[in-house]
């Protein structure tokens, strides 16, 4: 069974929208940058229902989101990434200042075979983007969740 994660994508308008994506923290993505942000996302518990593992997840990898009503999110679907993970996402407009980042971490070894563990956070940057920035930091698979919010926007006259 393929493995899932719950993001939302939060959003906020102006003269043209923008969306905050996260990039991820640790050694391994450290040099990466176009292609390698995403939505803030995660796996869910057992039992969880996805909307609200991807609110905790929000809380999660950015400290102190906005306040966002479960009721509230806007269904952006799914997409498979090519690892095969299956991530489903939401939609919530809000504000979030990147400087006040405070993410979870997790532990890994490394140096690899060093015998050494070492703590990172899961998320060492955030960015507010606007829609062409945005298409060229977010992972590939994942830019299907913004152009269906950004269509959504343009249907709604944002």
């Amino acid at each position: 069974m393929a493995r899932e994660s719950a993001g939302v994508l939060l959003f906020r308008r102006g003269r043209t929208p923008e969306v905050l994506l996260v990039h991820p923290g640790g050694p391994f993505w450290a040099k990466r940058d176009e292609g390698a942000w995403s939505i803030p996302k995660g796996e869910p518990g057992e039992g969880e229902e996805l909307r609200h593992c991807a609110l905790r997840e929000l809380r999660e990898e950015l400290g102190d989101p906005p306040a966002i009503a479960v009721d509230s999110l806007i269904e952006l679907g799914s997409v498979r990434q090519k690892s095969g993970k299956v991530v489903h996402a939401w939609a919530a407009e809000g504000d979030f200042d990147p400087a006040t980042l405070l993410s979870n971490t997790f532990k890994v070894e490394w140096p690899p075979r060093s015998g050494e563990e070492r703590e990172f956070p899961e998320v060492d940057r955030a960015e507010w983007f606007d829609a062409i920035a945005a298409r060229q930091k977010i992972l590939p698979a994942q830019a299907a969740l913004l152009d269906r919010l950004l269509e959504r926007l343009r249907r709604e006259g944002s």
